[in-house]
């Protein structure tokens, strides 16, 4: 058994078997899933795992090259915007409308047990070379 980092082995297979410029949405249990995209669903409960929990643990995991998040998400939820920008510097902002729109393209959705609004980031997957 693995001792570290991702043990759900939907999320660690997920997680290998992506691409540079992939896109992964990390979501709350709000946020319309895409049709076409594989989810791995982690909520248990309402906040658990939060949005800050699986993020982290996603950042541990990922090369990030770029992410977009809903510009609302700086009235609406702040400590989710605060958690945003701290983690992931040159976040792009956009409509929440924009932000769904771009969902479509997420290869992997990963859903928390949040339970506050606009907990939601689609993340662009680098390369670690």
């Amino acid at each position: 058994m693995k001792k570290s980092g991702i043990l759900n082995r939907h999320l660690a297979g997920a997680l290998a078997g992506l691409g540079h410029g992939d896109g992964v949405l990390i979501c709350d249990v709000g946020m319309p899933i895409p049709p076409g995209s594989r989810v791995v669903d982690l909520a248990f409960r309402a906040g658990v795992p939060s949005f800050a929990e699986v993020l982290d643990g996603l950042l541990d995991e990922l090369v990030v090259e770029g992410a977009t998040a809903a510009e609302e998400t700086a009235g609406a939820n702040p400590e989710a915007a605060r958690l945003l920008t701290a983690r992931l510097p040159g976040l792009e902002l956009v409509s929440h409308e924009r932000l769904k729109a771009l969902t479509s393209s997420a290869r992997l959705v990963v859903r928390t047990g949040e339970a506050r609004p606009y907990a939601n980031v689609l993340l662009r997957c680098g390369v670690f070379f």
